[in-house]
């Protein structure tokens, strides 16, 4: 049986083995502690009997006025562990949570452009390609900023596609 719990400070020691996957992104111990400091809601791991680490969400909730939102910044699952829908449950913890407690107007996450199989998995998830990021990862590869809409949104202005490519330097940051 599954159970899918908030991120704790000894997971750090013991989640390395999902980050394995080359699509995977991954970050310097204070990055994640920072996370997990600031936004522990959003910062969650689904474990397997045994207390083996299957998968893990990290995100945030950013912004102001109509550009408040929740942010997925990492969401992965272990090879072994896939095609179980774990993914799913985990983006709708954050989805719930960026909605009723956070009263976001979408949630929104990059993914490789090359990463077909993750962008098949948001879109059956409901987001939708906001716009390209030219160069966003490292430099190198295009990133697609994707969206979904959430119940505040009501007349949905926030997942409207850009007609254009942005590059990294006009994404605003909080």
């Amino acid at each position: 049986m599954t159970t899918i719990r908030r991120f704790c400070c000894n997971d750090l020691l013991r989640f390395t083995s999902v980050n394995l996957d080359h699509l995977t992104e991954t970050f310097n111990m204070s990055f994640y502690m920072t996370y997990l400091a600031r936004w522990p809601d959003y910062f969650h791991v689904a474990e397997a009997p045994g207390n083996r680490i299957m998968g893990y969400i990290m995100g945030k909730v950013e912004g102001q006025g109509e550009s408040w939102h929740g942010h997925v910044t990492a969401v992965t699952v272990s090879t072994e562990y896939r095609r179980q829908q774990l993914a799913k449950k985990l983006m709708n913890l954050l989805e719930d949570i960026s909605d009723k407690i956070d009263k976001a107007y979408f949630v929104d996450l990059f993914v490789r452009a090359s990463n077909i199989p993750a962008i098949k998995m948001y879109e059956k998830l409901g987001y939708v390609i906001f716009r390209r990021v030219l160069r966003y990862y490292s430099g190198e590869e295009d990133g697609l900023d994707m969206r979904k809409a959430l119940s505040r949104d009501v007349e949905k202005k926030s997942i409207i596609p850009l007609k254009r490519p942005v590059t990294p330097d006009e994404l605003e940051y909080d």
